[in-house]
């Protein structure tokens, strides 16, 4: 088997021909992630008989952490969309902020509303906000674009149920409620400051040059109809409900171990059954609001499911084989002779897969795959690690990722004022992320869980 420096030279080579495939032949992310990851195992020199089962090991180990998580998380999305939860969240939230601070409140309501809902589907919801919002307040649409847009990803990117955080924090070992609590910190924090603050540096500017107008740029969504208006104290309940248990589960056991409590949390806090709960609560519950038929929003669903479920196995396939490598090992060495800090070198590791892949998920789940084993050497705290290695991939989204589009399209921008306000302003959400895993870092000895 091939050792030393010459795994490097093999990493390197995998993930170059990986972007090739993917953005210059346009071949599917999953035909090649299993591609590149069965090449690589015959370069490294793993026997023959074996690489088969490393491959599939890795697909289905990933699958059996986040597989159900996946398609319940997905469930449970369309059913707060189609219910009208989504858009009263947004709504309460604006009318705290008030009109002038709308752009906050539009880029909290995204990082609110993206913990159950993908980005795609909650930006095309949430846009719709934006045009009567910038005509009532007379601040350029870019900055609302862009709030919103990197409110969703952060949490996209950070926040569990969605399934990347949720794999990160599985390949590092992290209790699960204490990511869900640091995480929404983080993102809190990056959103503002790379939402808001950044949005209306870059609103202000744009519109100084003529390269936006006011509100009559952005296209105005289809509305969605309901049977009946859904209450916003229950909007809140369901949003919260999967949350609230996962919480539970870890705060029982940091303080009742055992108990009555304890045991029970230990059962409906598992990521898996808490959002099974909080799926047929909203079956239940939301019906009396719902217009659509359950077969075509289950249908709707299974679709969503079915390519987001491939990619991410494919990408643990890969993942394993550079495990099985070495190549992880080799280069932690490496970077630890180079004298990068583990949670810059995350950071890195994690930003570049995401900006060359175009897939935030897949950049997670690679990265933590590579340098989750690695926690117990390093002597770093599991979820600290997880939270630099998911700050990694909110920015620098480039038209290699569907996301790019969406706000292309809905935020009505030229592919220019995309990268300024969407690509850029991620970044700097990014950057302030991983500045706060820091500020944790250093608080440690004082914080519970780290």
């Amino acid at each position: 088997m091939i050792t030393g420096n010459l795994l490097i030279v093999v990493f390197v080579a995998a993930l170059l021909l990986l972007f090739f495939l993917i953005l210059k032949l346009k071949l599917e992310p999953f035909v090649s992630l299993i591609g590149v990851a069965l090449l690589t195992a015959l370069v490294v020199g793993f026997p023959i008989t074996e690489i088969s089962d490393i491959v599939a090991n890795g697909f289905g180990s990933t699958l059996t952490s986040v597989g159900i998580l996946i398609g319940l998380g997905i469930i449970f999305g369309q059913f707060l969309s189609a219910s009208g939860a989504v858009e009263k969240i947004a709504q309460a939230i604006l009318n705290v902020f008030g009109i002038k601070k709308s752009p906050l409140g539009i880029g909290l309501t995204g990082t609110a509303v993206s913990i159950p809902v993908f980005f795609d589907a909650a930006f095309v919801i949430l846009s719709g906000l934006i045009k009567s919002l910038s005509k009532k307040t007379k601040i350029v649409s870019v900055s609302f674009v862009t709030a919103l847009s990197v409110g969703l990803i952060v949490s996209h990117s950070m926040v569990i149920p969605t399934p990347g955080p949720m794999i990160v924090a599985e390949n590092t070992g992290s209790d699960v409620g204490l990511f869900i609590v640091y995480g929404i910190i983080i993102a809190i924090v990056a959103t503002i400051v790379g939402g808001y603050y950044y949005g209306m540096f870059i609103g202000k500017r744009m519109e100084a040059k003529g390269e936006v107008s006011l509100a009559d740029e952005v296209v105005e969504v289809e509305q969605q109809t309901y049977k009946k208006e859904i209450s916003t104290g229950l909007s809140f309940f369901m949003l919260g409900l999967p949350i609230i248990l996962i919480v539970g589960n870890t705060v029982t056991q940091m303080i009742a171990p055992g108990s009555f409590f304890g045991t029970m949390f230990s059962f409906v806090g598992d990521k898996n059954v808490a959002l099974f709960i909080s799926v047929i609560v909203a079956i239940i519950v939301l019906k009396p609001y719902i217009s659509k038929g359950y077969d075509q929003m289950f249908n709707e669903a299974v679709d969503s499911a079915g390519a987001i479920l491939l990619i991410t196995g494919a990408g643990g396939a890969f993942g394993a084989v550079i495990n099985e490598s070495g190549i992880g090992d080799h280069l932690i060495g490496v970077m630890q002779g180079w004298s990068i800090h583990i949670f810059l070198l995350a950071f890195i590791f994690t930003q570049i897969l995401r900006a060359s892949l175009g897939s935030a998920t897949v950049a997670l789940v690679t990265t933590s795959s590579i340098l989750g084993p690695q926690v117990a050497a390093l002597g770093v705290s599991p979820v600290l690690l997880g939270l630099a290695i998911c700050a990694g991939a909110i920015g620098l989204s480039l038209p290699n990722d569907s996301g790019f589009w969406v706000v292309n399209k809905f935020g009505k921008l030229t592919i220019p004022q995309t990268l300024k306000a969407w690509s850029l302003g991620g970044f700097v959400a990014g950057l302030t992320a991983l500045g706060m895993v820091y500020v944790l870092y250093l608080l440690a000895p004082i914080l519970p869980g780290l």
